[in-house]
């Protein structure tokens, strides 16, 4: 009796698992093409890492996770180091060997860090693979304003251009970022940046505007991250009377200390404010710096894009579809992981006649890649827009943000404060 129970779950399980994999069968007549995804995920990234995630499986629940025949599939992947919990470039290259070296992997889907993607992209490019990212902005990904020497074209050695992003990039972001700080009433800064690619990058881009536009800048300064204590370089700060300082980094590279460094050694508001780009604008630097830091500093965030509160039409839909899905609020990129992935499954449909023709994966992801690149007049989250030549975005709108009090477990946010052009 026992076992002829048995065997009649089995057969009954069976029949389940039979009428499943007939469904996909039908949903996926064509096979399975897979995403690979690759940012930090542990650590202080942790937060935003989520949200990209919780971004890309948006937009393919959207189509069911099925396209033109094919079944998507999103590998997930860690390029943090283990001992630092922050991006590591042989990390990061293993990654983009995976995927290249899968036969099923047509896309590649990140990174966060402009100088993790610096590794990937000549990667996926001799792989003919399109590498789009939700969130990295230095300039000389793509193009040779705000670059250094031989970018792009060292990260393009087929001589094509394979990497994009649906956001603007930081020639444009620091550039508001200095006339922000004029209209402001800045009159002397000084300039931090954490050595890194993005970092660097774009402090160089904010010191340059900044001189142009006759603001006195004292230093550009690259700081030592790894040191727990910024006192030194925040004593010559206040030696030089800067009423603003401007911090090129990310959370992972010490903006924290500087923060709340800064209301220690008494460099407040009036006396002097506080100022960096998009890669501060996690709820996390919060944390790490203190609300009162953030606020005793005056504390203004720029951000690439429109706040998702002022966003409408499909910006102002996926901002509520992302909240109704996930019960959060979505991170700083979360969306724009949601636009790229948007952007993907839209080249897939249009290149899938080739896919299926050709046994060939390079001439898959060639197809792919192609299709990406004449994408036009998309309906993205911040309006219509169109890839350029370099596979930038051909729209520059900025927002600024300033920390304020809240009522929430942190006890401050950053809330939207004017458009910035």
């Amino acid at each position: 009796m026992r076992f002829s129970r048995i065997a009649g779950v089995a057969i009954v399980l069976f029949a389940f698992a039979a009428a499943g994999g007939n469904a996909a069968a039908q949903q996926c007549p064509k096979g399975k093409l897979r995403l690979y995804t690759s940012w930090p995920m542990q650590g202080a990234m942790l937060p935003e890492g989520t949200g990209m995630k919780n971004g890309v499986d948006l937009a393919v629940s959207e189509v069911n996770g099925a396209v033109a025949g094919y079944c998507l599939e999103v590998v997930n992947m860690d390029d943090a180091s283990p001992q630092t919990g922050k991006w590591d470039g042989a990390v990061e290259a293993e990654n983009a060997n995976k995927a290249v070296g899968d036969p099923l992997a047509i896309v590649y889907i990140g990174t966060y860090n402009s100088g993790a993607a610096k590794v990937s992209i000549p990667i996926t490019n001799r792989a003919h693979m399109a590498q789009v990212t939700p969130a990295n902005t230095y300039p000389g990904l793509t193009k040779k304003r705000g670059a250094a020497p031989g970018e792009p074209e060292i990260y393009r050695p087929g001589g094509f251009v394979n990497y994009f992003r649906p956001i603007p990039a930081d020639d444009i972001q620091g550039a508001v970022g200095a006339k922000w700080a004029k209209r402001m009433g800045a009159k002397k800064v000084y300039v931090l940046n954490d050595q890194e690619l993005y970092g660097k990058g774009i402090a160089d881009v904010f010191e340059a505007t900044a001189k142009k536009i006759g603001l006195n800048v004292v230093a550009n300064e690259g700081i030592d991250w790894k040191q727990p204590d910024q006192k030194p370089v925040l004593t010559k700060v206040r030696a030089s009377g800067a009423d603003l300082v401007y911090l090129g980094g990310v959370i992972e590279t010490g903006a924290q200390v500087i923060i709340r460094q800064m209301k220690e050694v008494g460099l407040t508001a009036p006396r002097t404010r506080f100022m960096g780009p998009d890669g501060l604008l996690e709820e996390e630097l919060l944390k790490g710096a203190t609300c009162d830091a953030a606020l005793a500093t005056d504390m203004r965030v720029t951000f690439a894009g429109l706040p998702f509160e002022k966003m409408r039409g499909v910006g102002a839909k996926t901002y509520e579809t992302y909240k109704a899905k996930f019960g959060k609020e979505p991170t700083s990129y979360a969306l724009y992981a949601a636009e790229g992935t948007r952007v993907i499954i839209d080249a897939i449909k249009r290149s899938a006649p080739v896919i299926e023709k050709t046994k060939d994966v390079t001439e898959k992801r060639e197809a792919v890649r192609k299709a990406i690149a004449a994408t036009k007049s998309f309906e993205g989250i911040n309006g219509k827009w169109s890839f350029d030549e370099n596979g930038d975005v051909d729209y520059d709108t900025m927002s600024g943000f300033k920390a304020v009090k809240a009522d929430s477990p942190v006890g401050c946010k950053f809330q939207f404060e004017t458009i910035l052009e």
